[in-house]
């Protein structure tokens, strides 16, 4: 028998823009999951619990806040928490609540921007959790659905305003990609996406944009914010993760199949990133699947 990732089907029936559900818990027991539906997860109270969202795993501080859309793998599980009172609130939603014709319009700019990110799943800073914590309190407890609609509205607005907010999974791992402004960068982030199991040089780069080595090095972080080297190795890192998950080949044969040359270079640089180790992460996973 295979294990599978669960997919949890939400209780939102046709005629339903929201699902939300309050919980108080003292230990987390859910299997690692996805859904047919986005999710925003907030959690108090939890601090030292492992969340995983694609391909990262943090532990938890005290308040926690997550805004997934469908199909990338998550769960919260125990970590080192030994709180005797977790509360969770869990919003499901479909997209047809804030559809695309809506997000297109200017007043809705860093709602769209925000869905989109969600597809690696978003985590909040503190001050924007503060900032919403009662807005969900009243959400949970608000019986007109028309009223709970602008709440949420309200609410997922306050959010795209956050700045802090940081993007969890990578790209490569949740198989999303977010296209860039520049037709440079693009071509770049294409040619790397393609062949990131082949040894990517600087000059292939250059010469396919049309700059000198030099310039092309600086005009990627300029427009990115983020170095040529950094970007290839979040590409191979996500689907090197992904390849943990879905198959059963080593350490080695991930590491040599996603354009790492030195295993523990390999082993290194996913520690570093992923506060994991390479068979740690398997292993969370492994462990928090079920079978079917």
């Amino acid at each position: 028998m295979a294990q599978k990732i669960l997919l949890e089907i939400a209780p939102l029936t046709e005629k339903d823009s929201l699902y939300i559900v309050e919980r108080h818990k003292k230990e987390f027991t859910y299997p690692i999951h996805k859904h047919n539906c986005c999710e925003l997860n907030f959690v108090r109270g939890g601090k030292g619990v492992e969340r995983i969202v694609g391909d990262s795993v943090e532990k938890i501080g005290d308040l926690d806040l997550v805004l997934m859309t469908s199909d990338i793998e998550h769960v919260w599980q125990q970590g080192d928490c030994h709180a005797e009172d977790i509360q969770e609130i869990t919003v499901q939603f479909d997209l047809s609540c804030l559809p695309e014709p809506l997000l297109k319009k200017n007043q809705f700019a860093s709602m769209a921007q925000l869905i989109e990110r969600a597809k690696k799943g978003v985590a909040f800073s503190q001050t924007a959790i503060l900032n919403v914590y009662s807005l969900m309190m009243m959400l949970v407890s608000e019986e007109n659905g028309f009223q709970q609609m602008l709440m949420f509205f309200e609410m997922v607005h306050r959010l795209s305003l956050d700045k802090e907010s940081r993007v969890l999974s990578s790209g490569s791992f949740a198989q999303t990609s977010s296209p860039s402004g520049s037709r440079r960068v693009q071509k770049i982030k294409e040619f790397i996406d393609t062949h990131y199991k082949e040894d990517v040089t600087l000059g292939q780069l250059a010469d396919l944009i049309g700059m000198t080595q030099v310039g092309c090095s600086r005009f990627f972080k300029t427009k990115t914010g983020r170095t040529i080297t950094d970007y290839l190795t979040d590409i191979r890192l996500g689907h090197a993760s992904r390849m943990l998950v879905d198959t059963t080949h080593s350490v080695a044969e991930v590491a040599y199949d996603c354009g790492f040359n030195n295993l523990s270079n390999f082993n290194r640089l996913f520690h570093r990133i992923r506060g994991v180790t390479p068979t740690q992460f398997r292993n969370a996973y492994q462990k928090n699947k079920i079978l079917l």
